[in-house]
């Protein structure tokens, strides 16, 4: 089996440096350096899409750009890469929702991926008009998915719920094929839900240890409902030739955050009501000694950015090294970042992939056996 590796489309911003924000916390204003226009998005899916990475993730939220709307327009300028579109349940009636993945599906050629987001911070839900409290948002999320699949099978759907009605609900047409679920929680109840639901469980990237607990706890969960779920872990990547250039290049990062921006993400972050926020925050307690908690995993990340907070750094050996640790842990999906994500997608595919290929892990998903590709890096830094 190979594994499977999707980029980020960062519709928030891009930079050489951390563009921070999420779960609560503003954009930062290096994610103007590079606007989140089609134009600049589209270079990110074509290069992606040459390399070998079979979708892109693009987040959700106020402080970034409409997920939907942007990956329909961002697709036309690819024509394999799928889009792992990041949605929250609570905004949309699950008919439309499930109609407007069906139309994805068929415009785009069947690629569209779902991710679902139960929840965000609760201020930033009563914005958009959700005054639930996270329990109900999680319930409402297993009502909300409930009803889409049943439209997707093709049925006519009555549902009074907690939460969620519909009446007579069906689609003229079925997605086909039909999207992949990809589900991320911490909480009990986001574990619950995710094993009812989920085809694919993303996790933050956490140390090993407590990454093997969770699938065992999700997969447990799962298997008592009849259902087999893959896995899937979120990180950031610096990887170069040598170690020393990789971390190198992650002081860089780490010496552009102004003492004043770690301590007020910080305090905001400490607010969030998300359990899988609160376990990236103890991995650095926001302090900037001892960021490394793990060989080449790297939490330094988690000191401006809200949600992933972690990046494999070290040598394109390194790195292939640590996701073959993740994947012996039962990882077959990697959702990968890096700033800039231009030339961070092409440090990753032109030097870690090529190592997978050659230990049997990765093939390109244009053509079995296919090497990535082996242009320049541009604008290395």
């Amino acid at each position: 089996m190979s594994l499977t590796f999707h980029w980020f489309l960062p519709t928030n911003g891009d930079s050489r440096h951390v563009v921070g924000g999420g779960h609560g916390t503003p954009a930062s204003p290096s994610g103007g350096d590079r606007p989140p226009t089609v134009a600049y998005l589209g270079q990110i899916a074509r290069a992606a899409e040459s390399l070998g990475f079979v979708g892109a993730l693009t987040p959700t939220g106020a402080w970034c750009e409409d997920a939907w709307l942007t990956t329909a327009m961002v697709s036309q300028a690819s024509e394999r890469l799928k889009f792992l579109v990041a949605f929250r349940p609570g905004f949309v009636s699950p008919t439309l929702a499930a109609q407007m993945a069906s139309t994805f599906q068929r415009q785009t050629g069947g690629r569209l991926l779902l991710n679902v987001v139960t929840g965000g911070e609760s201020h930033e839900q009563r914005a958009y008009g959700d005054f639930l409290d996270k329990d109900s948002r999680y319930r409402r999320t297993g009502e909300f998915l409930h009803i889409v699949r049943e439209l997707w099978d093709g049925k006519t759907v009555t549902l009074d719920g907690e939460h969620l009605s519909v009446r007579d609900a069906a689609l003229a047409r079925v997605p086909d094929p039909v999207p992949e679920v990809y589900f991320g929680g911490s909480s009990p109840i986001a574990t619950e839900v995710a094993a009812l639901h989920a085809d694919v469980y993303l996790t933050w990237g956490e140390p090993p240890a407590q990454v093997a607990a969770k699938i065992a706890r999700v997969r447990s969960l799962a298997a008592r409902e009849g259902r087999v779920l893959r896995f899937g872990i979120r990180l950031h990547v610096i990887t170069r030739d040598t170690a020393e250039q990789a971390w190198a290049e992650a002081n860089r990062l780490l010496d552009g955050f102004e003492p004043e921006t770690v301590r007020a993400v910080q305090a905001g972050l400490a607010r969030s009501e998300s359990e899988g926020q609160r376990r990236m925050l103890e991995l650095h307690g926001g302090n900037r000694d001892g960021l490394e908690i793990h060989p080449n995993l790297w939490a330094g990340i988690g000191l401006v950015r809200g949600g992933a907070g972690t990046a494999l750094v070290g040598s394109h050996d390194d790195v292939a090294d640590r996701i073959r640790e993740y994947h012996e842990l039962g990882i077959d999906e990697f959702v990968l970042s890096g700033y800039p994500h231009l030339e961070e997608a092409y440090w990753f595919g032109e030097g870690v992939l090529p190592r997978l290929a050659a230990r049997g892990l990765w093939r390109h998903p244009a053509g079995a056996g296919r090497p990535a590709p082996t242009a320049q890096v541009p604008f290395a830094s």
